[in-house]
């Protein structure tokens, strides 16, 4: 669902250091200035934000985006994402993922999707690997980080060509339970992408 400035209060008790470590925002120290994060975010043009539910539970369980849109250039970035640490190791990441590529590739037509971290935060680097990306390369000081030093930054994309494989290996991954029905729904159109690209033949209409 779109994001709020109301999950702020969800998605606080989540936030430590070890959790933050990586993300390019300052960690915020209260509700209130995750919520002011969250406020930017809404109020950017170039970003499309959302908060991510637990199916089971109805709980907010993190957030994610797409960002540094850019329609004339057919590309956008994924990112902002965090989830809380109860989450970590099952497939919510994976099932936003895949319900936000396919919005990026099939609703926004995008050539390319891009996804970045820091160069020391393996958990992402490994995460993002596992949608199907490719590295790019690695920006050398591409920002500044929160203890005042360079920070090295890994570019990954994935693109339109590639995206059915990706989304038939996310497919893979996760089970009946792990969707939501919007989620569920694109497995079906996924499907019928991956049969037709594989023979070549046209779409049903």
């Amino acid at each position: 669902m779109p994001l709020r400035r109301r999950h702020a209060a969800d998605l606080f008790p989540f936030v430590d250091s070890e959790l933050w470590a990586g993300m390019a925002a300052e960690r915020p120290t209260s509700r209130r200035g995750l919520e002011k994060i969250f406020a930017a975010r809404i109020m950017d043009p170039a970003v499309i934000a959302f908060a991510v539910l637990d199916g089971a539970t109805g709980t907010v369980a993190g957030t994610t985006s797409l960002y540094d849109y850019v329609p004339g250039q057919s590309r956008v970035e994924l990112g902002m994402t965090f989830f809380g640490r109860n989450y970590w190791g099952r497939n919510v990441n994976a099932a936003s993922k895949l319900a936000l590529l396919g919005f990026a590739f099939e609703e926004l037509l995008v050539h390319r999707v891009a996804l970045r971290c820091d160069v020391r935060n393996e958990r992402s680097a490994a995460a993002i690997r596992k949608l199907g990306a490719s590295l790019d390369g690695v920006l050398r000081g591409y920002r500044r980080g929160h203890d005042g030093s360079r920070v090295d930054t890994a570019v990954y994309s994935i693109l339109e060509h590639e995206w059915p494989q990706s989304r038939a290996g996310l497919v893979r991954r996760l089970t009946p339970a792990d969707l939501q029905p919007e989620v569920a729904e694109l497995i079906g159109l996924s499907e019928q992408l991956v049969r037709a690209d594989a023979g070549r033949a046209p779409l049903p209409a």
